[in-house]
């Protein structure tokens, strides 16, 4: 694959990098980049609206630039080692780097939290957990620490919920941060298995060589 020269002389934000990374999520290990800058672009491609991944909250994020613009965007994000290239079958098919899916991975857990944190301010009851089964192991390891950080016991209600339908690790996992929640989250909890997260230590946008992961928030190796 050759990069277009132009991606070399941009300098993408740290808010683009995370859009892009958030819109690659759906499609790492499955598609290539053509088809990530379609969906920045908010294309409406027959085979991206059959996938519904016109759903994606980054479905137009670009959409007043043109595909060209948009390419040299994504080939700078494989430039700096955030997404690479790899191959499935005869294939070329975008995955996550190391650095990328450590930032991607941080970013669902937040959106899970933020997700629960307007459900139990709301009083919105939620019963059906199993949109969170068969996640990526790793995020959701995350996802469960970041509750067990915040010390907000009104998240009990759905963490039950949430065992009934999981497997027996993530339903462990599940049950000490209940138990810390109802201790009254006073000590210090780390939940066995869940990430490490640096990221607020050092720029996210910094290049690295690193190994290329084919993960994403799906699926559940990493």
């Amino acid at each position: 694959m050759e990069m277009n020269e132009a991606s070399a002389k941009l300098a993408l934000k740290e808010e683009e990098v995370r859009s892009i990374l958030h819109a690659a999520d759906n499609i790492v290990g499955r598609a290539g980049r053509t088809m990530l800058v379609k969906i920045l672009k908010g294309s409406r491609d027959k085979k991206l609206l059959a996938l519904g991944l016109d759903d994606s909250a980054e479905y137009g994020y670009y959409r007043p630039l043109t595909m060209a613009n948009i390419t040299e965007r994504v080939d700078w994000m494989i430039k700096h080692d955030y997404l690479a290239i790899s191959r499935d079958g005869d294939m070329p098919v975008l995955v996550f780097t190391e650095r990328g899916w450590e930032i991607q991975r941080e970013q669902m857990a937040d959106l899970l939290l933020a997700q629960w944190r307007a459900w139990v301010e709301a009083g919105v009851p939620v019963t059906d957990m199993t949109y969170l089964k068969d996640r990526n192991q790793g995020m959701i390891l995350l996802f469960l620490q970041k509750v067990a950080n915040s010390g907000d016991a009104r998240y009990i209600p759905l963490l039950q919920q949430w065992e009934l339908v999981d497997y027996k690790k993530v339903r462990q996992a599940i049950r000490e941060v209940i138990a810390h929640l109802n201790n009254g989250a006073g000590e210090r909890f780390i939940l066995e298995g869940a990430p490490v997260v640096e990221l607020a230590d050092r720029p996210l946008i910094e290049e690295r060589k690193s190994e290329r992961l084919k993960c994403s928030a799906a699926s559940m190796p990493c």
